[in-house]
């Protein structure tokens, strides 16, 4: 449907309703397909959205009536429409608990208010596993009824289909990492189903609403085991929690479960670590898909923050009962471009820099902005063709004396810099985050390295204040 329309219909539901609009504004994107807007109406504001999947629609109402009637912190529904695409819900506001995160981490450290949020959480985390699971119609959810083997398998796959595969410099046996896959679902399967799992249990889907945590985007919820959701909250990667406070609040949950069954009679911590990389196997297949594949920037910039929460917990819990997959987790774990070069979001310019060669293909955007500048030095002279400097690079002296001895060198450079100084003037003037320049050659070994090298010691002396990232792709060096 047309965004005209969607808006048109939305006006429409809230006029029977007895409201009539003044303003109608689209909200941001998230991760779904679905379209969310605000309506400024006469008597307040409402949120309206469109979703074209039927089904995931008609879950959400079930279960927003289903939990509403219990006390649980969720939207109201107020209209319909009859093809069951439009709806209008009670506004919950713009704050997230994600948003109280970010601003305590920019001031270094967890406030007391988000702590005591995070405990309201995890208290109503136990209210919706817990009493939210009684009397509920699990026919009625989507797009599964419960968590079970097949849901695992799937999360494992889209971990090495779209997180591992698209690295072709990660090697393992693809019979004996699915022989690991299967042992590893059936041992989460031990965990049992035995409450409502949201499914996307974390800090985005949680608004704060007159200092209390309501809760959204529960549609995908099913019978599930407990561990999940904890995992989903406690190892949301951009919320970089410290492992003392996720101790902390790991015991406060287990409290606050406490109250209905009892965390040692379910063996709740001999499964928790394996959740905790099922999880963020699962988040970084949805990186892969969302950032490297559709190069969605917010995505791509999460995937740092979740390559080193893998990296810690791989440390303190090492797979050893699964080899093949502890291969893998090694190799994604020390995948240097990703996990040096890629920087959260920041207010400042970063210009990455790269060299290659041209006969393994163009460098990777990694920004979600579409690439850049890519200059081709091959009709430069070649070092390479001098036996002198068949084991030298771009870096070494006497590469960069031959080269800097031709008037051509000096010429190319120049234009260069011209050209990449006036992009880095506007898009500091615009506020722009990341610009990508590329120098490629036959071997990039030699020209496209001594280039992207020269660049980016201008670039850091020229403007002092832009982040400059430096890849010498086949060199395997990252600066």
């Amino acid at each position: 449907m047309q965004d005209s329309g969607i808006q048109n219909t939305l006006a429409a539901l809230a006029r029977s309703i007895g409201m009539e609009l003044v303003d109608i504004k689209a909200i941001a994107e998230s991760g779904s397909s679905r379209r969310y807007y605000r309506l400024l109406t006469s008597q307040g504001s409402v949120i309206g959205a469109y979703n074209a999947n039927i089904e995931e629609n008609d879950a959400f109402f079930y279960l927003t009536e289903h939990f509403g009637a219990m006390g649980l912190a969720v939207p109201r529904m107020l209209a319909v429409n009859e093809q069951h695409d439009c709806y209008l819900q009670s506004d919950l506001g713009d704050e997230t608990l994600f948003n109280l995160i970010q601003r305590d981490l920019s001031g270094g450290t967890y406030s007391s208010r988000t702590k005591q949020l995070l405990q309201q959480t995890l208290e109503q985390l136990v209210r919706f596993q817990i009493q939210g699971h009684q009397g509920l119609d699990y026919t009625k959810v989507y797009p599964t009824p419960s968590f079970d083997k097949s849901a695992v398998m799937d999360d494992l796959d889209y971990f090495k289909y779209y997180f591992v595969k698209p690295h072709a410099e990660i090697v393992f046996n693809e019979t004996r990492l699915k022989a690991e896959f299967n042992r590893f679902a059936d041992f989460i399967c031990l965990a049992g189903n035995r409450g409502f799992m949201y499914r996307d249990f974390q800090s985005r889907n949680i608004m704060v609403t007159h200092e209390r945590p309501c809760f959204i985007d529960y549609q995908g919820g099913r019978k599930g085991p407990l561990q999940y959701d904890v995992v989903s909250l406690l190892f949301q990667v951009k919320a970089q929690m410290p492992q003392t406070l996720r101790d902390e609040l790991l015991l406060y949950y287990k409290k606050a479960l406490s109250a209905y069954i009892d965390p040692v009679s379910i063996d709740f911590d001999r499964y928790y670590p394996s959740f905790v990389y099922l999880r963020l196997m699962q988040v970084l297949g949805a990186y892969g898909f969302r950032g490297l594949i559709q190069k969605k920037a917010h995505f791509i910039e999460s995937i740092p923050f979740a390559l080193k929460e893998l990296k810690d917990w791989n440390e303190s819990y090492t797979l050893s009962d699964y080899p093949e997959l502890q291969n893998v987790i090694t190799q994604v774990i020390n995948l240097p471009l990703l996990t040096s070069h890629l920087s959260p979001t920041t207010s400042h310019l970063t210009v990455t820099v790269n060299s290659f060669s041209f006969k393994k293909g163009y460098p990777d955007d990694y920004s979600g902005n579409g690439g850049g500048f890519v200059f081709d030095c091959r009709a430069l002279p070649n070092p390479g063709r001098e036996p002198q400097f068949k084991t030298k690079t771009g870096r070494d002296w006497e590469v960069i004396e031959y080269l800097e001895a031709k008037p051509q060198t000096t010429l190319f450079l120049d234009h260069v810099k011209a050209i990449v100084g006036q992009s880095i003037d506007n898009y500091l003037e615009r506020h722009f985050s990341h610009l990508m320049v590329s120098f490629g050659c036959t071997g990039g070994q030699h020209r496209s390295v001594f280039f992207a090298q020269s660049l980016a010691d201008w670039i850091k002396k020229t403007y002092p204040t832009v982040i400059v990232k430096l890849n010498h792709i086949e060199q395997h060096i990252h600066e």
